[in-house]
Parts: structure tokens; sequence; C-alpha cells
């Protein structure tokens, strides 16, 4: 009877056959009780705080990465028991390293996405997400970038060469795209200054809406009338944004004028009177009433309250039941809104008679 090592298969001996098997079955198995225990790690993390996290983490190390570069590892070192030949041995060593490659950047990325929404998380709201979302493209272009760059080195080509292709390629680019780089790094500077996240309302310029997407070269806003409105993220960065969302009151100032021959009982009442209608408001704090001066037709008054919640509507009914208060407190006292009026002389030889004045 012929020994293992006497039994020829394909031009190979058996031995290196079933070697070559019992190394894919034991990394098999072994990858079966990482798998095991690192579930068991999964399992016991909680959902809330740093447990999330710690999940997300352990499902990409588990599926991402550490499973497939047993297996991948397991048959590679079972198939190196096999004489395959030097050609055949250089192509299993680039199909390895490619495999291993891209394992490593797609895992790479996964955790580069956890750990930007993580980080970024802390320090905003859940809007945030949105806005880091073109980072991640920037993330995995680098990523292949690099991970490109060493398989080639690894493969046996002059990457010094390359580089430098590329070097002087890029210089070329980024003269041609002044523009383009330009709303790159205002993508940046809205990223890390953080002047407005997704659902801000803004008004820049002429230009007023909500901030509906953030992207690399622009920033995409929804204005009042519906329209969408696409600006460039240079030109944001370069402009004065009032950002409201961020108010957490509302100064309002308004007037309000009596004519010049309204007696000092009355004079005295404004102030009183806008003080009430203002302090019988909700989200309401007054600030001051006075007579701010003489006007060209009338006694001005400046009055001067802030609403304590920062949404429009809101400020709009309140100074709507103010102005109905203050008619209404108007009416009461006898005082009259000023209208524009002018006051015409004229003398006996313009008329034949006495001296007249008419007020118009």
């Amino acid at each position: 009877m012929k020994e293992l090592s006497d039994i020829v298969l394909a031009g190979r001996p058996l031995t290196a056959y079933v070697k070559m098997f019992g190394v894919i079955v034991v990394g098999i198995i072994a990858a079966q009780a990482i798998r095991y225990a690192l579930a068991k790690a999964r399992d016991a993390a909680t959902e809330d705080g740093p447990g999330t996290v710690s999940k997300a983490v352990v499902d990409r190390t588990l599926r991402g990465l550490l499973l497939p570069a047993i297996y991948i590892g397991s048959v590679y070192a079972g198939i190196s028991f096999l004489d395959l030949g030097i050609k055949t041995e250089r192509i299993v060593d680039t199909v390895a390293l490619v495999l291993l490659t891209w394992l490593v950047v797609r895992y790479a990325a996964q955790v580069l996405h956890v750990s930007l929404v993580h980080w970024f998380g802390k320090k905003g709201r859940e809007a945030t997400r949105q806005r880091i979302r073109p980072l991640f493209a920037i993330a995995d272009v680098v990523l292949w970038i690099t991970a490109v760059i060493f398989l080639l080195d690894n493969l046996g080509f002059k990457i010094s060469t390359i580089v430098a292709g590329l070097g002087i390629g890029g210089i070329t680019v980024a003269l041609a795209s002044q523009a383009v780089l330009g709303d790159l790094f205002g993508y940046f500077v809205i990223l890390f200054d953080r002047p407005f996240d997704s659902g801000d309302f803004i008004v820049t310029g002429d230009i007023s809406g909500t901030i509906e997407a953030i992207g690399i070269k622009t920033t995409k806003l929804r204005s009042l009338g519906g329209e969408l409105i696409v600006i460039a993220n240079s030109q944001l960065t370069s402009s004065k944004i009032h950002n409201y969302q961020h108010m957490e009151r509302r100064r309002v100032v308004f007037s309000v004028s009596v004519p010049f021959d309204t007696d000092r009982r009355r004079l005295s009442a404004v102030p009183d009177i806008v003080r009430k209608a203002v302090e019988a408001r909700e989200h309401t704090a007054f600030d001051r009433a006075h007579l701010r001066g003489f006007g060209q037709y009338s006694l001005d008054f400046e009055i001067v309250y802030f609403v304590t919640d920062a949404d429009y509507n809101l400020y709009m009914d309140v100074q709507q039941a103010i102005n109905f208060d203050i008619i209404e407190g108007f009416a009461r006292e006898g005082i009259v809104f000023a209208l524009p009026s002018r006051s015409v002389t004229l003398s006996a030889a313009d008329t034949g008679g006495p001296e007249a004045t008419t007020t118009k």
C-alpha cells in the first residue's frame, strides 16, 4: 500500500493537498471562534451612550475586516503548500494583496465614517450628519488613492515617477479650477466653523431661506417663496450671514405718533398704555416707551420690547395683538393718531379780509 507522500495528484503529492485543506479548515474554525467571541462582546454592549458606537465598531471589525482576512489568509497559506510555479504564485500573491488592501481600505473608511459621525454628533444636532456626508466622499478618495499607490509600489512600479507626474498634473488642475477649490475650502470653513446647519433659516445679502443641503461646492436653500436657491460655498463664507435659528429672543422697535395739539395728560398716558399692551402678552419682555422727539407732522413715541421666542410667526401674532390693544387704549383716553397735516396762514392782503389760518 502506498503512503500518502507517494500518491501524486495533478503532479503534486497528496500530502500537499492534505496540508492545504487542513490549514483552510483550521482557519475556518478559528474564524468561527472569533465570530462567537466578538458576538458576545457586541451583545454585552448597551444601546445607550458609548455602547452604540462600540456595537458599530465591533460589527465592522467582525464582518468588515477580521473574518474576511482570516478566510483569505487561510486560503493563501494553504495554497502555499502547493508548488504552483513562479508565475502562478506571483498571480496568487497579487490577488491576495489586492483583496487584503481592499478589505483594509473598506474597513478604515467605515470606521472613519462612524468616528466622524460620533465626533460631530457631540458638537451639534442630528442635522450635522447630513452636513458631513461630503466629507465621507473626500475621505474615501484619499484612502483609495493611498491604497492604489501602496499596491503599485508593492507590484514593482516606480512610485516616485507616478507621484511626480501626479504633482505636476495636480498643479495644472489646481490652476484651472481655482473657483472649485475656493468652494471646497468654503465647505471646510462651513464644516468646522459651523455658521449654520441644515434646517437653519439664514439671510445673506438679498437672499433668505432655510438650509436644505450642504455640499462640497454649493449650499442649497429653500426660500420663503418655495424656490430652491443654490449658492457657492465661497460666496457664503465671504459674505455676512444672519442666522435666525440661534436667536434666543427678538428685539422689537416700533413707533407711535400723535398730533402736536395733544394735551400733556394724554401724552403722559401713552407710555402706560403701550406698556400694559406689551405686558399683557405672553413671551414678551417690556423694555421702554419714550417720547422720542418732534416729527414733521407729529410727536413720536419709540417703544422697545423683546419677544422671548425666535419664531417669526409668534412675533407677528404678538405685534398684532399689541397694536389692537394700543388702538383700544387710545380710544378710551380720547387720543388720536397723527396724520400728515400742514398749516397755511393767509394774510389780510391775500384774502382781502382778516388774517386766516387753515389746516390740511
